[in-house]
């Protein structure tokens, strides 16, 4: 398993670091998000599926948000207010799989 957390956290620090180019609040939640997993993987929180899980929903969030910014050249307002509400939500998933007490 320890295995597979170091795995785990180069993911997420490779992902952070490719993050700056997109600017903004939007880039700085998903890295807060980022380490929020990797910090669960680490204390025990996630287990690995869980932590997988988590990875695969903020790529699909970190994608959409790529997408619309190509999109017309940059986020409208509505966008910005959707991709929000989708890192809300997944901000909201991760709490829930590091404070359950289903794998403890």
């Amino acid at each position: 398993m320890s295995g597979f957390k170091t795995k785990v956290m180069a993911a997420v620090m490779a992902m952070a670091f490719s993050t700056p180019a997109l600017a903004g609040e939007l880039a700085r939640r998903e890295v807060r998000q980022q380490a929020r997993i990797a910090q669960g993987v680490q204390s025990g929180g996630l287990t690995a599926r869980e932590a997988v899980r988590l990875e695969r929903r903020e790529v699909r969030v970190e994608n959409k948000i790529a997408r619309d910014r190509v999109d017309g050249g940059g986020l409208t307002a509505r966008e910005v207010v959707r991709d929000n509400r989708m890192l809300n939500r997944s901000s909201r998933a991760i709490y829930r799989q590091k404070h359950d007490a289903q794998h403890r």
